[in-house]
């Protein structure tokens, strides 16, 4: 889904994965573009969700600069938060709208431009074997 509010950047090259903090734990990668105003608030987010799990992330940063890199990495909008390579959004699987443009998710308060705090969670247990 694309938000009128939300603009593309000029293309690049091609994606630059930065790596934002080298943890032990899984690898969560948040896929977004340049002027995105939602992905900020998606790392406070994963951030948040890992310290309550005691889990300490290996959390990366990937720069989508065109249309041709969204394809490639199969991204549906930003910010695309992925646990362990897989969408936290439970809704994704049949998805292949990839675009550069802003994502917004269907969650139970309604339409928002950050996934559910509930599917961050889930994720991250999922991939680190902690129940609960």
């Amino acid at each position: 889904m694309s938000s009128a509010g939300c603009s593309a950047p000029v293309p690049n090259e091609a994606a630059v994965e930065e790596a934002t903090a080298a943890g032990r734990g899984p690898l969560v990668e948040i896929l977004y573009f340049e002027g995105c105003p939602n992905h900020h608030p998606a790392i406070a987010l994963v951030e948040r969700v890992s310290r309550e799990l005691g889990l300490d992330p290996n959390l990366r940063l990937v720069n989508v600069p065109d249309q041709e890199a969204a394809q490639r990495l199969r991204f549906l909008g930003s910010p695309t938060v992925r646990v362990g390579g897989h969408d936290v959004d439970p809704r994704t699987e049949e998805r292949d709208d990839y675009a550069l443009s802003c994502r917004l998710f269907k969650t139970r308060a309604g339409i928002s431009g950050q996934p559910e705090e509930q599917w961050v969670r889930e994720a991250l247990r999922r991939e680190a074997g902690v129940s609960g």
